[in-house]
């Protein structure tokens, strides 16, 4: 089997603008690009490059003019060493586009075997409880409004990204909690927000309100003030899928106690080869591995395959929980009572929505 063709449509991506308490402006109008690896037995593999952040017209020149030269003609069972070769141009692309060409030769895989892909990285569980990720939201009653409003439908688990600065964002921890009570789960994301002392003051204060973990506080450059954090905090830190190296980058966390859980998806890690053995690394130190949102709705059903593929992913994201990132799937991920399924459909086991597709189409890159 070799690979002979690779292409992207580029679609239209329309949606209602939105942001994250740091100021990063998502939705209105992007641009999704739906990658497809072609074979000459004609089993091909799908996924979509952007994100309503970021559309895939950043992403499309770099993948034609570095990534597909390299891969024609090549074996797509052969998804280690076509990873590696990919890897060595990451200063050329982004790991965006390596993830996207990474999730294609998955995806053929599970065809050939006639299986979901999380069978052919060894299935672990069929279920995950998921929580709700926040947006932006003005006001702290906004928060607490959201938050019970997933707490009543059954979810048991809910991430905030809050303002951005240490005196609001725990005026809404505190609100949250006292909305929720005691008996729902809380996460915050704060988006690197802070310098240490910041850091600081927000860890004190959402661990006396028994959040379960404390995401991203610090930039991921500064390890030196992760390591003091984690000695002055008994909260559970989680750093950082954007460590300089992704993969590579997240040993010196491990080794320098800079971090509690680690953290990743298939974007921005770069794959699902990668971002398994991300996980599998964390285990290895009994660590928790945390899997991203996936920027668009068929990265997130990669991130689902590798979720259900590893014992030390607790949780699934929903973000934002609003729905604003799903798009171009027939059916996206369904969420019943809190919880997500193992997919049970031959590799990623998610229809485009090709309809869609033309209705929105831009033009092809191949």
């Amino acid at each position: 089997m070799k690979i002979t063709n690779v292409k992207v449509d580029i679609c239209a991506w329309k949606s209602a603008g939105w942001k994250t308490g740091v100021g990063t402006m998502f939705g209105a109008e992007q641009q999704l690009g739906i990658v497809t690896v072609e074979t000459d037995e004609g089993v091909s593999g799908n996924a979509f490059l952007g994100s309503s952040r970021m559309g895939a017209h950043h992403f499309v020149p770099g993948l034609i003019e570095f990534i597909k030269p390299m891969i024609m003609g090549r074996n797509p069972q052969d998804i280690g060493a076509i990873w590696w070769d990919m890897w060595k141009m990451n200063r050329s692309v982004a790991t965006n586009v390596i993830g996207a060409i990474d999730v294609c030769l998955w995806d053929i895989n599970g065809k050939i075997a006639g299986q979901p892909i999380h069978r052919l990285l060894g299935t672990c569980k069929e279920t995950v409880p998921v929580y709700s990720s926040t947006a932006y939201h003005e006001t702290p009653a906004e928060y607490v409004e959201e938050a019970i409003r997933f707490k009543e439908m059954g979810w048991t688990a809910h991430k905030l990204h809050p303002h951005g600065t240490a005196k609001a964002d725990i005026e809404i921890s505190q609100a949250v909690r006292a909305g929720v009570g005691d008996d729902m789960r809380l996460m915050m994301d704060s988006m690197w927000a802070y310098q240490y002392e910041d850091a600081l003051r927000v860890g004190r204060a959402i661990e006396e309100l028994d959040f379960y973990w404390y995401e991203d506080p610090l930039v991921e450059e500064d390890i030196y003030n992760y390591v003091k954090l984690k000695q002055k905090l008994d909260i559970p830190i989680m750093s950082t899928e954007y460590a300089p190296g992704r993969f590579y980058g997240m040993a010196q966390f491990i080794t320098q106690n800079a971090t509690d859980m680690l953290r990743g998806d298939v974007a921005i890690t770069g794959g699902i080869t990668p971002l398994v053995r991300l996980c599998h690394l964390a285990e290895g130190f009994n660590m928790k591995c945390e899997i991203h949102h996936g920027g668009n709705s068929l990265n997130n059903v990669a991130n689902l395959h590798v979720t259900m593929a590893v014992p030390n992913c607790e949780f699934f994201e929903f973000f934002p929980c609003t729905g604003a990132n799903e798009f171009g799937l027939v059916e996206d991920i369904q969420y019943l009572d809190g919880h997500v399924h193992a997919p049970t459909e031959p590799g990623l086991g998610y229809a485009i929505d090709w309809d869609l597709v033309k209705r929105e189409h831009l033009g092809t890159a191949e």
